[in-house]
């Protein structure tokens, strides 16, 4: 599972790249989704990676970024009380690992899909270069949950 997160602003972006950020969900500048590992979504993510940043995500990040950020449909937080309720999950540490196992889909608990996130503490390094040039684009691995903690 990948945790995606937008960097770049719309200004000045290629058309069929901004349908694919548009198909990631990913509309705006510090907005973040979980996408899964496959061909078709591995294809859209090199094609807007002058514009976003992504990486494997783990449990204890995702749990914490569900806990601070998710929101259902009508923008409540999500709860505890609210998946024993409405789920077959009771806390948010099980729903993040179905969710990383892929045995739930966040449409599934009425989670809504995008996480909106602060900017980066320290903000980002440069937007301009990938990851492995001192940048802050491309593929990250593991090091997505530093960035990820930094903007909860």
């Amino acid at each position: 599972m990948f945790l995606v997160i937008r960097v770049r602003g719309t200004t000045g972006v290629n058309r069929d790249i901004a349908e694919t950020l548009k198909m990631l969900r990913l509309t705006r500048i510090n907005h973040a989704v979980l996408i899964e590992e496959n061909p078709s979504f591995n294809g859209m993510l090199q094609k807007a990676k002058d514009y976003i940043t992504w990486g494997e995500i783990d449990s204890e990040t995702l749990v914490k970024i569900i806990a601070k950020r998710g929101r259902i449909v009508g923008g409540d937080k999500i709860t505890d009380e609210y998946l024993l309720e409405n789920s077959d999950y009771s806390s948010i540490d099980e729903l993040a690992n179905g969710l990383l196992n892929s045995e739930i889909k966040a449409q599934d608990i009425d989670m809504k899909p995008v996480f909106r996130l602060h900017p980066p503490r320290k903000g980002y390094e440069s937007i301009r270069l990938s990851f492995n040039e001192g940048g802050s684009l491309g593929f990250r691995g593991d090091l997505i949950k530093d960035l990820a903690k930094k903007m909860i």
